[in-house]
């Protein structure tokens, strides 16, 4: 079918903007964290789990939204994620404690998972295969514009307007994204129109993603590993289930093939190692090193800078070329970048950080579009929105994972008790043994990447 071009740039539009509103609040909520700990008096575990169960929430749900999309329309979805997203933003703005922080946190994240499952799916839909890579490198910008612009003017309205202004941010943009969905975006796609939803296998995965995550997270606790437990058992029988639908959840038989089962596995490692940076260098900068909100957001910034920068051209050269050796390299950089945070101290120069942000951004931009494009290009059209929920899966169970293993760290040195002077030294050891693991899960991502093969061209 051929697409007006009016249509792809109404696409790229909507789908640019949702993807930088998203990241520009996680970043924007990374910097605030020193001060909503404060303001709200909450301990280091529950303020871990400020930005964990907006990506938990994301994790589980975003594959039985992809399949919705599927079946009754990747636009109906991606509108009500504008919707539930916008609105759990206005009410997180009020929160009195860090509980209703934490619950409010949670209903963004499930407004998110509408958005991400159908983000991916609509510029497949309407890109063909040799103009996909180069509209996956624009939203891969949009997405590092949001993360650049969440430190810096993030960081700006934390420090003059209060931690709360940064989600009464999202109400404007989430009302011009919904003027334009209703008046200027009318094409819908649901090319499983017509199959059932397994709302049973839906269920059983969302309950036991949900259940792997939490109990991952509450590891050192009794509760914690039998909750994990439960999570892998139900994960099995989610499998049986699905393999028995007549309308399954997402077709596992993709996985049979070794292209789309590595991209993944490579996606899942890689969000595993990098995306408890930010939440790290925010609290080193600005309890080990006393930097102001707006300082730290400067050197926070520089590593989205470099992805928004790079991406459009390595989208476009992944257009053009064999591109299986883009992300691989993007992958060493990385590594080479989390190894040298590894060996932060109170007194190293802060060109250290920001030189090593550079190179993980670098990498993130060689990887993350490439890799994208291949993964799509590998799954049939009918089934683009849960293939890109699949993909969006990985991503938050490596940063639910990522987030999993620093609260697990924190749990280890710290306990729960507030960053002070008195207990620096034992955080920057937790710090450094962090990124220490996450520079080993990262070396792990370049063997499967290595393995994913040469991208189809058209």
């Amino acid at each position: 079918m051929i697409i007006d071009k009016s249509l792809q740039r109404i696409t790229l539009l909507l789908v640019a903007l949702a993807a930088f509103l998203i990241p520009f609040m996680g970043s924007s909520l990374n910097l605030a964290l020193p001060i909503i700990q404060k303001e709200l008096a909450v301990n280091i575990i529950l303020l871990g789990w400020i930005p964990t169960a907006f990506v938990l929430a994301n994790a589980a749900f975003v594959l039985p939204f992809g399949r919705l999309a599927d079946i009754y329309g990747r636009r109906k979805i991606f509108t009500y994620g504008v919707l539930i997203y916008t609105a759990a933003s206005f009410l997180a703005a009020f929160s009195i404690s860090g509980e209703m922080l934490v619950f409010f946190s949670f209903l963004q994240g499930l407004g998110c998972s509408m958005l991400f499952a159908t983000m991916v799916a609509l510029l497949s839909s309407v890109f063909p295969m040799e103009r996909r890579g180069e509209a996956l490198g624009l939203y891969v910008t949009a997405v590092f514009i949001g993360l650049f612009m969440g430190p810096i003017l993030g960081g700006v309205l934390i420090q003059y307007l209060g931690w709360r202004s940064i989600f009464l941010f999202n109400i404007p943009i989430g009302v011009i994204l919904m003027i334009l969905l209703l008046w200027k975006f009318k094409m819908e796609w649901a090319e499983s129109s017509g199959d059932k939803f397994d709302l049973k296998g839906a269920a059983v995965y969302t309950v036991s993603i949900a259940a792997i995550l939490y109990g991952f997270s509450s590891l050192l606790d009794n509760l914690g590993k039998i909750i994990l437990i439960a999570g892998i058992l139900g994960i099995s029988l989610f499998i049986y289930i699905d393999n028995r639908s007549d309308s399954p959840l997402i077709s596992l038989s993709i996985f049979k093939s070794r292209q789309p089962s590595f991209t993944a596995l490579s996606m899942l490692l890689l969000n595993t190692a990098i995306s408890a940076t930010s939440t790290l260098l925010s609290l080193y900068l600005q309890f080990l090193r006393g930097l102001e909100p707006s300082s730290a957001a400067f050197i926070l910034a520089v590593q989205p800078l470099m992805v928004a920068v790079l991406s459009p051209i390595v989208g476009r050269a992944a257009d053009r070329m064999d591109n299986r050796f883009l992300p691989v390299i993007g992958l060493v950089l990385i590594t080479l970048g989390l190894a040298v945070l590894a060996f932060l101290g109170q007194k190293t120069p802060l060109l250290v950080p920001i030189l090593a942000l550079l190179v993980i951004g670098a990498g993130q931009a060689m990887f993350s579009s490439p890799t994208t494009r291949t993964f799509m290009g590998s799954v049939d059209s009918k089934i683009y929105g849960a293939a890109s929920s699949v993909f969006s899966t990985t991503i938050y169970l490596g940063q639910t994972l990522s987030l999993g293993i620093l609260l697990l760290i924190f749990a280890l040195y710290l306990g729960k008790v507030n960053i002070n002077p008195s207990n620096y030294s034992i955080f920057l050891e937790s710090l450094q043994t962090a990124f220490l693991i996450f520079t080993v899960i990262s070396g792990v991502s370049i063997f499967s990447s290595l393995l994913v093969g040469k991208p189809k061209t058209q």
